[in-house]
């Protein structure tokens, strides 16, 4: 099967830039479906200037322009000028080079991921070649501009005007997708809600996967403190301030809280002084699989309603128990674990939380074993094969109907 797979970042040795587990999912996709004799093409947002094509691993790169007033996932600009940048986005109407690879590479489906950058354009320019479409939705780019529905501490249960009017050509554009896939059922749900992919053929759900092939051994308790592993990027709606100032309230002796992921010097010193008496350590950028090595307990204390986050596929993968918050996808990863917390974002809730499981060592092992246990149950091949049916049944039968396979993939 030929393969074009769009995504607003694509990481590569002269371009190694990373924002969030989809990118980095993404790549591993590309590389699998290529490993299994498929031909795979990706266009990505340009990450800097005019760049040629680059061959990655047996993927052929393209690098599309962006036509805008700057690049995505550069600096945070003042709020009239990502305005501006938002309202130049949502009206893209052409995407010159997907259109090219396309006349080109003769892919018999497409698989779009963020659009940041490239825009829903990519849709128009398949369609006009009737190419159908895959779409994975890794984010809420279609319903808002921050891509987050998360504003001022809160996750967004309702879409506020402003993102209704800076969404409203995206939205309409999805009528184009010949597949949508829900990182997790949530995300499909709220998509729905807000009445995208009603007619869409087919919609389903395929959980990010780890290529953790195998659990790693525990992790070592020395003198009876329990170490406690948080990854990712330190923002407000990842919750880590709320993680930081709950372990403020803990007994220092009983637990360590590893930090893993960029921390600045001036980011550093905030947490310290959150929770001065916590022992807290900072790994900076680890690969997953070592961070995982040194804890004991993953916490993923997000408040905004994260997808499926790819470090909970790897906690899983790694035989480690969960704490989450019963936001976005985490509920449903935790259950697809089977080993696992779940507790309100507040920062109070977590410390109680965390104070429950170390005051209870025997269901802490139990709960350890259960992960060991049940960490094979997703694996990224099952993955990889949940997407090539995805594809084959689009690309041989445009006219399916809708349906979900999700409690079929993780059977």
């Amino acid at each position: 099967m030929r393969v074009l797979i769009t995504s607003a970042i694509y990481p590569t040795p002269e371009a190694p830039k990373v924002v969030g587990g989809a990118e980095i999912f993404v790549r591993r996709l590309a590389e699998h479906l290529t490993e299994q004799g498929d031909v795979v093409e990706v266009v990505r947002a340009a990450p800097k200037g005019a760049q040629e094509r680059v061959e990655c691993n047996g993927v052929s790169v393209y690098s599309a322009s962006v036509f805008n007033i700057y690049r995505p996932f550069t600096k945070q600009w003042v709020a009239p000028i990502r305005g501006i940048w938002h309202a130049v986005e949502d009206w893209q109407r052409t995407s010159d080079l997907v259109s090219d690879r396309i006349r080109a590479f003769k892919p018999d489906v497409m698989h779009s991921n963020n659009l940041s950058g490239l825009t829903t354009a990519v849709w128009a320019a398949a369609n006009k070649q009737q190419v159908p479409i895959a779409h994975t939705l890794h984010d809420y780019y279609l319903t808002c501009p921050r891509c987050s529905r998360f504003s001022m501490g809160h996750a967004c249960k309702q879409t506020c005007l402003s993102c209704k009017i800076l969404t409203v050509n995206r939205r309409r554009a999805a009528d184009a997708v010949s597949a949508v896939v829900g990182v997790s059922q949530r995300i499909v749900d709220i998509h729905v809600d807000l009445g995208l992919f009603l007619g869409t053929p087919v919609r389903t759900v395929i959980p990010n996967a780890s290529v953790i092939a195998s659990p790693l051994p525990a992790a070592e308790r020395v003198n009876g403190v329990v170490t406690l592993g948080f990854i990712g990027r330190l923002t407000e709606e990842k919750g880590i301030f709320n993680l930081v100032r709950a372990v403020a309230e803990l007994p220092p002796d009983r637990f360590k809280l590893m930090i893993a992921g960029h921390a600045s010097e001036s980011e550093r010193k905030k947490i310290r002084a959150m929770a001065p008496e916590a022992r807290i350590e900072f790994l900076g950028f680890v690969a997953p699989a070592e961070f995982y090595k040194q804890v004991e307990i993953v916490i993923v204390p997000s408040i905004w309603e994260e997808p499926d986050p790819l470090v909970v596929a790897d906690a899983i993968a790694s035989g480690r128990p969960l704490l989450g918050t019963p936001l976005g996808g985490i509920p449903e990863a935790i259950k697809r674990g089977g080993a696992g917390w779940l507790t309100p974002p507040d920062p109070a809730s977590l410390s109680l939380s965390i104070r429950k499981i170390l005051a209870d060592p025997e269901q802490l092992q139990a709960m350890n074993l259960r992960s060991m246990n049940n960490a094979a149950k997703w694996t990224f091949p099952k993955a990889v094969a949940a997407y090539r049916d995805v594809f084959k049944r689009i690309a041989s039968r445009p006219g399916a109907s809708t349906s979900s396979v999700t409690s079929s993939l993780l059977t």
